[in-house]
């Protein structure tokens, strides 16, 4: 498993924003549903190394990212999209992708080709010499995206990745992750649904710190019944979840 979480926690004072987390995830596209406030940007962020548990244990691609020389090796092979990534506005689409190819540590000899790749399969090929300030929001989210993969990373997360897409540009989007789900373990964290059921074959649904399910989205969607919110059957077991998780 190249996620590994056992009795994990993150604190904030009084507040449990992940209460106590159990949950392995392999090679393919995973997705993590749950309200907002749920503590799936918490939940990610300690996936991304970007925030340290307050207590359980946490092993990504078989590594312990509390120790400075495996959380280095896990940060050149991961690729994470936070909720909201910073900009440089002045930056170009070419250079942004390229510095984060250097944070990642992508050869030298190898940098050229790997951000016109990540920039084309966006489909931002055009605008590579644009700069940041210009683009729309969601020419920035695909941009994010781009920096994201540039370095072909084994482990890659993504945090409401489709948030600012049109539907033509979600369904694109969908197509890329069950790609890169083939190669790599693909976590992505949203409270649309439907790019979870279209493009994930397992799933998790938070809520209040929690895991309240953890299977397929076929098995989320038979736990709804006609009477339950939503318009599609995984939407109203997605309801029926929730209600039950907070009866």
């Amino acid at each position: 498993m190249n996620i590994e979480m056992t009795g994990l926690t993150r604190r904030f004072g009084a507040v449990a924003a992940v209460a106590g987390v159990d949950l392995q995830v392999g090679p393919g596209v995973f997705g993590l549903l749950g309200p907002n406030g749920a503590g799936k940007t918490s939940l990610l962020r300690m996936t991304a190394t970007a925030m340290s548990p307050s207590s359980g244990d946490l092993r990504l691609l078989g590594r312990d990212p509390g120790r400075y020389g495996p959380r280095r090796e896990i940060r050149r092979r991961l690729g994470y999209l936070p909720q909201n990534p910073g900009y440089y506005p002045g930056f170009t689409v070419a250079e942004y992708v390229e510095y984060f190819a250097l944070l990642k540590e992508v050869p030298p000899a190898r940098i050229r080709v790997a951000v016109a790749t990540a920039i084309d399969r966006v489909e931002l090929g055009g605008r590579r010499k644009a700069r940041l300030r210009t683009l729309s929001g969601g020419m920035l989210r695909r941009v994010g995206i781009a920096q994201a993969i540039v370095n072909e990373p084994e482990l890659l997360l993504f945090d409401e990745p489709t948030a600012g897409l049109d539907p033509q540009q979600r369904v694109t989007f969908r197509a890329l992750l069950r790609e890169l789900g083939q190669r790599a373990t693909v976590v992505v964290s949203t409270h649309l649904v439907e790019d979870v059921a279209t493009a994930c074959a397992r799933v998790a649904l938070m809520d209040g710190g929690r895991i309240v399910f953890h299977g397929t989205p076929d098995g989320l969607a038979a736990r709804g019944e006609g009477q339950d919110a939503g318009d599609t059957p995984i939407e109203r077991g997605y309801s029926a979840v929730l209600a039950q998780a907070r009866s």
